[in-house]
């Protein structure tokens, strides 16, 4: 996570969680020559818009106070979506008992991908079905969606 993203996690975690929702996921990235602060908010149930746009203010007014982003930037606030990536521990931790795929850096058993159900996670592996997988061998993890 970016210096930008750091500073805005804690307020944007507790603007999710009093709209009824809770934070997903943060990132700051430049795409096209344009910089983007992007907030991923979940919640049971679903995420609506009147969700994403209390967050937004919420948000708009603390980067306002604080004007920590310096180059102009688009602020994007929406749900995580059903096929989330994984990316922090608790994400992991929160899925456990959940469908996943994982890509990998190098083939492992012969296969860049694999997709299964994650039983486990320890900080430095993570088990899909029974095979037990080293998180710095995973490039991507996300939520698989079946319709």
């Amino acid at each position: 996570m970016t210096r930008i993203a750091d500073i805005v996690e804690e307020p944007a975690r507790l603007a999710a969680r009093e709209s009824g929702c809770a934070l997903w996921d943060i990132e700051y990235v430049k795409e096209g020559g344009r910089w983007y602060l992007r907030i991923y908010i979940e919640r049971e149930g679903g995420v609506s818009t009147e969700h994403c746009e209390k967050v937004s203010r919420a948000v708009e007014k603390l980067l306002d106070e604080k004007d920590p982003v310096k180059d102009p930037y688009v602020l994007e606030v929406s749900s995580a979506g059903l096929e989330r990536p994984l990316k922090r521990p608790w994400h992991f931790e929160q899925s456990i008992g959940k469908e996943i795929e994982v890509s990998f850096y190098t083939p492992v058993d012969g296969s860049k991908t694999l997709k299964g159900t994650l039983t486990a996670f320890d900080g430095t592996a993570v088990t899909v079905d029974e095979k037990i997988l080293n998180m710095k061998d995973i490039a991507k993890a996300k939520l698989v969606f079946n319709f």
